[in-house]
């Protein structure tokens, strides 16, 4: 069974929290472990304050983040999307350290820590403008593991 949310809201710093606790919300029906919906949460936080901080440089004024959510097959895809800026070196972006905003003591570890959180991660320059960010965890545990094997 595919079932499937889609958040829009103002890219400002107070609704990181929604995004990240509506999406964790969300996935509690595959019955995840403490420490999967802690991942999620994780890199959730992390792609919301990268479209936050960087899509919109200027200020968010009446600018949106959308974050859509699909669970599908004991997996949960996630997309966070802007139409912000963009990056222009996706590769460069990716690496860890790299921020284009130190002044803000900003670590630039943002897609290592989603990438070490989610089981795929990919990042997409959006035309003409923004970004969207693609991850996935799979949510089937040791158990179903054991499970499946048994059948």
């Amino acid at each position: 069974m595919k079932n499937e949310m889609t958040l829009t809201f103002s890219a400002v710093s107070d609704n990181e929290a929604f995004a990240r606790n509506a999406v964790a919300a969300f996935c509690v029906g595959l019955d995840p472990t403490i420490d999967q919906l802690n991942d999620i949460k994780t890199a959730v936080s992390e792609a919301v304050t990268n479209s936050i901080v960087h899509a919109y440089p200027n200020g968010a004024g009446d600018k949106f983040v959308t974050v859509r959510t699909t669970i599908e097959d004991n997996t949960v895809h996630i997309v966070v999307s802007d139409e912000g800026v963009g990056i222009d070196d996706v590769d460069k972006a990716m690496q860890p350290f790299y921020t284009t905003k130190p002044e803000q003591e900003r670590s630039g570890m943002g897609f290592t820590v989603m990438e070490s959180f989610m089981d795929e991660l990919s990042v997409e320059r959006n035309t003409p403008t923004g970004t969207v960010i693609k991850m996935s965890k799979s949510l089937r545990g040791a158990d179903w593991k054991e499970k499946k094997s048994s059948n």
